[in-house]
């Protein structure tokens, strides 16, 4: 393995770019300055959808078969290990053949809100684990619980939504289904 150092001033900027990763706050889309409403009140906003909603069944099995695969910060594929939005964009890939970025902040900016209430197997759910919102994510495969690719323990798993250290964190969910 060859090893190479960066040059002086590109070692604070590759450090940035990788702390950036998983969590940050989504950019304003300058092409829709807020999320319009219809005079119905929802919304008009162009979200992510998948093509086929029976896709979101197929997100669930497919993130259960990634349990136990490793963590790696950045990681964007099972061989190298995941991190949680490298998680859900590669499965996303995997099921849909469409691609969303590798940034949860990005990702919840990208999709379609939705409450608890609704939530469905497939959809995301979202968490402030760094102080900062939308900093972690998992996918929702029903019964309370969802599937993630946490830093800690370093291997994918479930969790309960509603265990004290994600229930104190919660910051939303959103859906990838088209409203109806």
């Amino acid at each position: 393995m060859i090893v190479r150092k960066l040059p002086q001033g590109l070692t604070g900027f590759a450090v940035a770019a990788l702390v950036a990763a998983c969590g940050s706050v989504p950019p304003q889309r300058p092409d829709i300055p807020s999320i319009p409403s219809s005079s119905t009140g929802r919304a008009t906003a162009d979200y992510f959808f998948l093509d086929d909603p029976e896709h979101s069944r197929e997100l669930v099995i497919y993130a259960l078969g990634l349990i136990d695969t490793g963590y790696r910060f950045g990681g964007r594929n099972p061989e190298a290990g995941l991190d949680c939005s490298g998680m859900v964009s590669f499965i996303v890939e995997q099921v849909s053949g469409r691609r969303l970025p590798h940034n949860a902040a990005q990702i919840a900016g990208q999709t379609r809100p939705v409450s608890v209430a609704a939530l469905q197997p497939g959809d995301l759910v979202f968490f402030n684990t760094m102080n900062r919102p939308y900093s972690h994510m998992g996918i929702y495969m029903g019964d309370g619980k969802f599937v993630h690719a946490p830093s800690s323990r370093g291997r994918v798993r479930v969790e309960r939504l509603d265990s004290p250290y994600f229930r104190s964190r919660f910051d939303g969910a959103r859906t990838l289904i088209a409203e109806s």
